[in-house]
């Protein structure tokens, strides 16, 4: 029997960050979340490469843009959409979410969904380092483990 087990990660690739400018404060906790982890795991500055954009509308086109150079083996894609007052939020969620899979699937390497969807400002605070921990992190060690995966499968 062949066991996949991605959790003896090796930092032997490199990983683009797409990350949204919007609600800053709380894309820049993810984002450190995101870089700990990273280097936690051994990664060196020069194996990661973040692309800053003006929100999370634009995280899909610019996370393919990253897959298709054919450099990066994950890109994670952090960000965070607040509900406001109109249908915007469902929106831009239902897009981006599906932008980031058909890029994953289109392009065939992780495109890790590290963007938050939230009510509220307050939930979007406890998950970029609060009580809910930090997905920036989470998404770092989920991009690690898949390309590790990946390369197991072959």
């Amino acid at each position: 029997m062949k066991v996949i087990d991605s959790r003896d990660a090796k930092s032997t690739f490199t990983i683009g960050l797409v990350v949204s400018r919007f609600n800053l404060e709380i894309s820049k906790m993810l984002l450190d979340g995101a870089l700990g982890r990273l280097k936690e795991a051994g990664f060196s500055e020069n194996q990661i490469t973040v692309c800053w954009v003006p929100g999370a509308f634009e995280i899909p086109i610019t996370a393919q843009r990253l897959a298709q150079q054919g450099v990066f083996e994950a890109v994670i894609c952090l960000g965070s959409v607040i509900k406001g007052e109109t249908d915007h939020y469902e929106h831009i969620c239902t897009s981006v979410t599906q932008g980031c899979q058909q890029v994953a699937i289109t392009n065939d390497i992780p495109i890790v969904f590290g963007v938050l969807t939230t009510h509220t400002e307050q939930q979007a605070r406890e998950r970029a380092g609060g009580k809910e921990g930090n997905k920036g992190r989470s998404a770092a060690e989920t991009a690690i483990e898949m390309v590790v995966s990946l390369r197991q499968i072959g």
